[in-house]
């Protein structure tokens, strides 16, 4: 394994330097970064060209120029890395420092949920081929693949932004509404839960009844501008989280699995007002760490106290139901903060920003009120990548597991008896993982190099923003600086798709010389 790597190393540093040495070239004759200060009239326009050729070092033919960029990146070895500087005189490197966790910010919440909900989305609609759902959702995906990143922008700005911070003025869902967001509701889970034509109706019925008291419920009490969970709703989620992470992860039937899942839920019930009174007292990501750390070792030992053998599904189960609730606790945490957010001046009653990375006017010394500004500024980009990307893992994921579904070997584990839980979650859905690695991988290299449509519209300055400015502004230094990063990320992303196969299939043997 160490020889495969280090070969794949070698090969991949060749790759890399072989594309950066063709770019640099290319770029570097494409166009004159003096040829705006040629065309100036200002008196120290000799001394300008004089002085960004020196620093720029343009007296230096390109390929020769190239080595001596390549000699200040080779200095990361030694932490030492110089990527040059830029025309307005900074160094890329605090350029690129002050870039990359914006992007980060802006795109990877956005990839990670386009994964999980279009993986989750792709299964279903796999396992209810040719329902109702499967054609929906076929057809949603398709509509979202086709759809322009910039157009989906301008509707979630003007729908989601404007309108809804309109309607925060006099917050009263109408009649129409009301209806409609019922009947959207009662169709979705009919459609996931299929059956016969009876259970569709029946179903439909009861989600649409059911959200359409919820919704009437929340307009009553002015929960629009004061939401809020509190603890019996928290520990009513914190059951269903329960049950639903023991039914994927082990299946219902596992009383230790269930019972341990049950007591996370209890302890989160437990856990709110201590957890909040951390969050008052000790805000910061210290406090979150804490209640975090608490709940997930209190499963732990709640799978260790439940479970005599196979402990390890057991006490993942519960671990993973004690993330989520302790994610649903800061989340009520934020609500909790919404009211307040609201009524500073800087907010003034429109939380939903439509530009930018932060308001400048909000006192940060808040944590909460902080951290709640950073994530409403997150949400329209988030929401607008997420729509157009997660359309393709649905597509993907329904093809690769309808494949997977008829192999030999599934057919053999039905006839052995297994149920469809475990035929699914442990043989399927592990071999449809396989070509799924290669597109998330890749995915996540890509995610630092900045979406640049998506940055424009939403006044956002990241990876993207500063590639855009470099092909501009013929900055070289820049341009190539921003490159390096993403195409190291990209080359990587390839060798860990390599080390993630043989991991979830065990006949794929790296390495072995077979």
């Amino acid at each position: 394994m160490f020889a495969f790597i280090m070969r794949r190393l070698g090969v991949l540093g060749v790759i890399l330097m072989g594309s950066s040495f063709i770019l640099y070239n290319l770029a570097a004759y494409s166009g004159d970064p003096l040829a705006e200060l040629k065309q100036s009239q200002d008196p120290n326009r000799d001394f300008l060209m004089l002085s960004l050729s020196r620093d720029l070092q343009l007296d230096v033919p390109p390929p020769a120029r190239y080595f001596l960029w390549l000699k200040g990146v080779a200095g990361l070895f030694i932490g030492q890395a110089n990527f040059g500087s830029t025309r307005e005189g900074s160094t890329v490197g605090a350029d690129l420092a002050l870039a990359i966790p914006v992007t980060l910010r802006l795109v990877l919440a956005a990839t990670l949920i386009a994964i999980v909900l279009g993986i989750g989305l792709g299964i279903v609609t796999a396992l209810r081929q040719y329902s109702r759902f499967d054609y929906s959702m076929t057809f949603v995906s398709f509509l979202m693949f086709s759809l322009p990143i910039f157009w989906v922008a301008v509707l979630l700005k003007q729908y989601l932004a404007i309108s809804f911070n309109n309607f925060l003025k006099v917050p009263d869902v109408p009649l129409k509404g009301l209806l409609l967001l019922a009947l959207a509701s009662g169709l979705f889970w009919a459609a996931v839960i299929g059956g016969s034509r009876k259970t569709f109706w029946r179903v439909f019925g009861l989600a649409t009844t059911c959200a359409g008291s919820l919704i009437a419920i929340m307009d009553a009490m002015n929960w629009f501008l004061k939401p809020g969970l509190g603890p019996i709703i928290v520990f009513a989620l914190s059951v269903g989280v329960a049950y639903g992470i023991t039914q994927l992860s082990v299946g219902i039937t596992n009383k230790a699995a269930l019972k341990s899942s049950l007591t996370v839920s209890g302890a989160a019930l437990v856990m709110y007002y201590p957890a909040n009174w951390i969050f008052d007292n000790h805000p910061g990501a210290l406090g979150v760490f804490a209640v975090f750390s608490a709940l997930i070792l209190l499963a732990v030992g709640a799978g260790i106290s439940f479970s005599k053998i196979d402990r390890g599904p057991i006490i993942r189960t519960a671990v993973i139901t004690a993330f989520i609730c302790a994610i649903i606790i800061v989340v009520d945490k934020f609500m909790q903060t919404w009211s307040p957010y609201m009524e500073t001046d800087a907010i003034n009653y429109r939380p939903v920003p439509t530009i930018g990375q932060r308001n400048d006017l909000l006192d940060t010394s808040d944590f909460w009120l902080s951290s709640l500004d950073v994530v409403m500024h997150l949400f329209l980009p988030t929401l607008a990548l997420t729509l157009i990307s997660f359309a393709g893992y649905i597509r993907f994921s329904r093809g690769t597991l309808l494949e997977v579904l008829n192999q030999d070997y599934i057919r053999t584990a039905r006839a052995k008896g297994l149920t469809e839980r475990t035929v699914i979650m442990r043989h399927a859905f592990r071999n449809t993982m396989i070509p799924l690695t290669t597109i998330m991988v890749v995915d996540f290299a890509g995610v630092i190099g900045g979406a640049l449509i998506t940055e424009r519209v939403f006044g956002w300055s990241g990876m993207g923003t500063l590639f855009y400015r470099g092909l501009l502004s013929f900055d070289l230094n820049l341009l190539m600086g921003v490159f390096f990063v993403t195409a190291t990320l990209s080359v990587l992303a390839n060798l860990v798709a390599d080390l993630l196969y043989s991991a979830l299939d065990p006949r794929i043997r790296v390495g072995s010389g077979a």
